[in-house]
């Protein structure tokens, strides 16, 4: 049976992740980056794709939460004999790859079994596994082996083999204690030594609830927005500078269907979105470790300029299909790799300016290469912004005029002209002056629909799009002009689905792809920024509260919701979900505070825009 994307919880250490179901299985780890390959892959597959299990053998009434600001995750079993804690995490900061887990036992006695079963190359794989004297310090570890992958696994006690798995049953009676952890490394290099692991617990809460006390956000929806922060730190690689999307690939906006993706990797777009979120909340440590990473990564020509790279800046991502997998929910195909680098998407920059002009207004310098490399980025654009594009949502089908990239690239040479007119660097100031005004009229001209009476998707059609709710939050018309409230009015009108916004009518034919998918929470999230903004705080602080109402039992939540079916759907956990719901909420916040005074909320087109997240991780 396949377990609900909604009851897996992540632990990671800021270089990869883990995703562990309620039950205690880990179904999903990529070692030792997040866009390695997995060597637990039953997330898409079956238990014989690779999984560690830990749990109670019968029954359980079955509890979890994060240790306070961290991802720590405690889970406690209920039997009908006792009760046990297991507590799981990646230790943090000492440049290792481990997960440990530990038993305890809290009441009564109850009966658990462990199951370590190791797929490499996504579940394709089956190592040499043996038992082995270890470390010096060790008294025997189990090893796992295929060419450069090596995993050693440790314990207090360790399971048996039983054909190609190793498996174990034992009782835990309260007050008793068993460690267990799973160490990657490369398999030409000596097996590390154990961990201590009573310190690594504490060091790593430690870090983590130093990290989450400077948090600045104070207001409604305050636990949830700073769990999405910590999420957002999650998805961040502090060692290479990178942000990913998801921890995952291929889980389905389609259940059964094809619209499945890799999301391992990190997109522009949703870095850009992630630092404004971080930087808004106090956050500004790490703009500059994401801004050296954006400027190796894109270094070069600004023609080559991708709208994604691998964690390290890399550019190869060649999309495949996994066939040896079902699929999740038999979703195929399963994909890594993602065909959309090869896509353009000339909304990016806009996002990137975005993100940049918000770290100089918080004070970090540009160094001379970060600059050079921006002004010419946009002078790039200069050449090539009328060009049609694949538009913000990745479209497959052919190239338009997207409204939203035209309004993106009127954002990118206003926050080009800001550095120039506000911080004093040196750039093409009357060019860009020029060009952002063309860029205006030409939206307002081509993607304007009088008789709708609202902004479209493209310039082709009457179709509108989610993405529109944007054009008030990233200063391009202010918030209570008729034309924003017009756009509003129709995306309620289109796109509303059971009280959750699509991202457009895929029965419009427009992204090329077969099958539906369901509502998109980012959206859901910016049309409650849109509500605030335009001073609907009742259907603003309705929504949000509905929204909020589908979090998991921890605080996390996929890239869809599938209505009809009561689930999250796509991969997880997903940025652009909680950066959008950051965004949401400081939207509400600011507007409440707005109708106190008895202003109306409104964008200052002569200061630093609202926008859906303004925001960065140290």
């Amino acid at each position: 049976m396949t377990t609900p994307i909604e009851d897996y919880a992540a632990i990671g250490d800021t270089e990869t992740a883990a995703l562990v179901s309620k039950g205690g299985s880990v179904d999903w780890l990529c070692l030792p980056r997040f866009d390695s390959s997995s060597c637990f892959t039953a997330l898409l597959g079956t238990p014989e794709h690779g999984r560690w299990l830990i749990g109670p053998v019968g029954e359980a009434t079955t509890t979890r939460a994060y240790r306070g600001d961290s991802f720590i995750l405690e889970t406690t079993h209920r039997t009908a004999t006792g009760a046990v804690k297991v507590t799981d995490l990646m230790p943090l900061g000492d440049g290792r790859a481990d997960l440990v887990r530990v038993v305890e036992g809290l009441e009564g006695e109850v009966e658990m079994r462990q199951e370590w079963v190791v797929r490499f190359g996504y579940g394709r794989i089956r190592p040499w596994v043996a038992h082995s004297p270890g470390h010096e310090q060790d008294r025997e570890v189990i090893t796992a082996i295929a060419g450069n992958d090596m995993l050693v696994l440790r314990g207090s006690r360790l399971p048996v083999p039983e054909g190609d798995h190793h498996r174990d049953r034992w009782t835990v009676r309260a007050g008793e204690h068993y460690n267990f952890s799973t160490t990657w490394f490369a398999s030409y290099k000596p097996i590390p030594p154990p961990l201590d692991i009573r310190s690594r617990i504490e060091a790593t809460y430690q870090r983590s609830a130093q990290w989450g006390a400077r948090c600045t956000y104070e207001g409604p929806y305050q636990d949830e927005v700073v769990r999405s922060l910590l999420t957002l730190r999650l998805l961040t690689d502090t060692r290479r500078g990178g942000i990913v999307a998801a921890v995952t690939t291929s889980l389905p906006e389609d259940f059964g269907g094809e619209r499945n993706w890799d999301y391992r990797y990190c997109w522009l777009r949703d870095a850009s979105l992630t630092l404004e979120a971080l930087l808004k909340s106090g956050y500004v440590g790490a703009v500059k470790l994401w801004r050296d990473w954006l400027v190796r990564a894109i270094a070069g020509d600004p023609e080559d300029m991708q709208i994604m790279y691998a964690v390290d800046g890399g550019r190869e991502l060649p999309e495949r299909e996994l066939d040896h997998l079902p699929g999740y929910a038999g979703s195929r195909p399963v994909r890594i790799g993602n065909g959309a680098v090869d896509q353009k998407q000339t909304d990016v920059l806009g996002e990137v300016m975005i993100a940049l002009e918000d770290a100089r207004a918080q004070g970090l310098p540009e160094s001379p290469q970060s600059w050079a490399v921006q002004r010419a980025l946009v002078n790039n654009l200069a050449t090539h912004w009328q060009d049609a594009d694949n538009g913000l949502w990745e479209i497959r089908g052919p190239l338009r005029h997207f409204t939203h990239s035209r309004v993106m690239v009127w954002a990118a040479f206003d926050r080009a002209i800001r550095a120039v007119e506000l911080h004093g660097y040196e750039g093409e100031v009357e060019t860009w002056r020029d060009l952002r005004e063309r860029v205006r009229a030409d939206v307002l001209e081509h993607g304007w629909d009088e008789d709708r009476q609202s902004f479209t998707q493209h310039y082709d059609t009457t179709e509108v799009d989610a993405s529109l709710l944007l054009i008030p939050m990233v200063g391009f018309l202010p918030p209570d002009d008729p034309r924003v409230l017009g756009t509003i009015a129709a995306v309620e009108r289109d796109l509303l689905r059971d009280g959750y916004l699509l991202r457009y009518r895929t029965e419009s034919g427009v992204d090329g792809l077969a099958g539906d998918e369901h509502p998109f929470l980012a959206c859901s999230w910016w049309l409650v920024s849109a509500y605030a903004l335009t001073g609907q705080l009742d259907k603003g602080h309705a929504l949000m509260a509905r929204l909020c109402g589908l979090l998991n039992d921890v605080g996390l939540v996929a890239e869809e919701y599938d209505v009809g079916g009561r689930r999250q759907a796509g991969n997880f956990p997903q940025a652009f979900s909680h950066l959008a719901l950051i965004g949401a909420a400081y939207a509400l916040r600011d507007a409440d505070a707005a109708a106190a005074r008895g202003e109306h909320p409104r964008t200052d087109d002569t200061a630093t825009p609202v926008h859906p997240v303004e925001g960065a991780i140290s």
